[in-house]
């Protein structure tokens, strides 16, 4: 029998107007919306009781009622031996720390060998529990921290720990230029409108914060801690790039290279050759879907950045 959850939400006053489909969407953002939309046609949601059409106008105000239960294991995302670094497991929950060039989900260009396809090869009754227990993503070249639920009662208890922003999730990142001081960028972010591929601050797009402080000072560059209040697609390198600060390596929304004036060829190629995002998720911390108790975990910086803040380093004792 499939384990299933019950989830409950109430319509925020400021979603009067909209439809159902699109409600829920965005409060059970991490559930896909085909996942949603089939929910509410098959009749397992129920607002203040009744089960309306995906359109229905809401007034806000109603209760949502989801009835979650797993739906069979999509076959065409599959078990693959793919190595991943677990840094702490219970029966309720993973957290992993993933390297550089690991996709999360199978998509567009990497329908294979993605984090889903591992979990699924490492513990089969992830499959129960939607999309293997991923709960939040990183970008591909993005390295660092996540939590996986085991369960569908963790699941929901994650969900809601993102929804409530009560996850903490901070990052390291090398950025272009010289900051003077940390921040907060407040500014809404959704799809960029000539590159569907992209992300781009926009006045009709999501709420996003992040916020940022000095870790070290390069003469061209500097290192800053980043931690999320908003998890939106590719936030903190549409955020840092919306700055005028984008993150080393950044192909996306980077631009050009930028290196410090009069450096040697040495630094210049290290610069040149570093290929990603410098953005690392060092550090999770979180309130245990079981036990309440609060939980915190740090990835040591990958070594591609640690030479990178040592190439820098070198840089500013050559030249001040």
């Amino acid at each position: 029998m499939s384990e299933e959850e019950i989830l409950e939400f109430e319509v925020p006053f400021e979603q009067a107007g909209k439809r159902l489909d699109q409600v829920l969407a965005g409060l059970a953002g991490d559930y896909s919306r085909s996942r949603l939309q089939s929910w509410i046609k098959s009749g397992r949601v129920t607002v203040d009781g009744e089960v309306l059409a995906p359109r229905a106008k809401l007034a806000g105000g109603e209760r949502l009622r989801v009835n979650a239960e797993a739906d069979p294991a999509d076959d065409t995302i599959g078990p693959e031996p793919v190595p991943l670094d677990i840094l702490y497991e219970d029966e309720h929950i993973l957290v992993i720390n993933k390297p550089a060039g690991l996709v999360m989900h199978p998509a567009a260009g990497n329908r294979t060998g993605t984090v889903q396809n591992g979990l699924l090869h490492y513990d089969a009754a992830l499959a129960a529990v939607p999309r293997a227990g991923i709960v939040h993503r990183l970008d591909k070249d993005t390295t660092g921290l996540f939590v996986v639920a085991k369960t569908l009662q963790a699941h929901k208890s994650l969900v809601e720990q993102l929804q409530q922003r009560s996850v903490s999730r901070e990052y390291l990142a090398i950025v272009n230029g010289t900051l003077v001081s940390g921040a907060t960028v407040d500014a809404p972010i959704g799809r960029h409108p000539n590159d569907r591929k992209r992300m781009a601050v926009r006045e009709n797009g999501k709420e996003a914060i992040t916020h940022y402080r000095l870790a070290e000072k390069y003469r061209a560059h500097t290192l800053i801690t980043v931690r999320l209040e908003t998890g939106r697609t590719h936030q903190i390198r549409v955020h840092l790039s919306h700055s005028g600060h984008p993150l080393l390596g950044d192909l996306t929304y980077g631009g050009k290279p930028r290196f410090p004036r009069g450096c040697d060829e040495s630094l210049r190629e290290a610069i040149r050759s570093f290929r990603r995002q410098a953005l690392h998720a060092f550090r999770l911390s979180l309130v245990h879907p079981a036990s309440a108790e609060t939980m915190s975990w740090e990835a040591p910086v990958p070594q591609d950045m640690q030479a990178m803040c040592a190439w820098l380093a070198e840089d500013v004792k050559t030249h001040g």
